[in-house]
């Protein structure tokens, strides 16, 4: 499974999962530029490619406060997500499923589901879309 998510990793990092050029790419964890997300309630974004606020293809790692929960919503478009640390949940139909780090998921485009970080660490996930960031909240 380690060699999956490394793969993953390797392949966003060096372009792949945007198609972009083969000139690599290098963020020490001390060099990431976090910033908080507009409206995000303590949500940091450290984009590496592209910008998840921008619009058009990114790559972002992505820091949830422990114990912050996003109320049911969905996405214009497929989310994949690995996490790196913490445990994070995506809950639909009356399902929770936890995804602990090294974990890997695929949230589909208009899915609804509500999610966040369980309590007692912060999470840190690393996703990319082909497309544009978007959280649509439900009514």
């Amino acid at each position: 499974m380690l060699k999956t998510l490394a793969a993953i990793m390797a392949a966003c990092l060096s372009g792949g999962a945007l198609g972009g050029s083969s000139g690599g790419a290098s963020w020490p964890a001390d060099t990431l530029p976090w910033r908080g997300l507009p409206g995000g309630d303590g949500i940091q974004v450290a984009d590496v490619a592209g910008s998840l606020t921008a619009g058009g293809p990114y790559q972002a790692f992505v820091r949830f406060p422990a114990g912050r929960n996003n109320p049911p919503h969905t996405h214009g478009s497929d989310l994949p997500t690995v996490v790196l640390a913490g445990v994070f949940y995506a809950e639909a139909g009356g399902k929770r499923t936890l995804y602990p780090a090294g974990s890997y998921y695929l949230l589909p485009a208009e899915w609804p589901h509500a999610s966040g970080c369980l309590p007692g660490a912060d999470c840190l996930l690393f996703q990319f879309q082909r497309d544009r960031f978007d959280l649509k909240p439900l009514r």
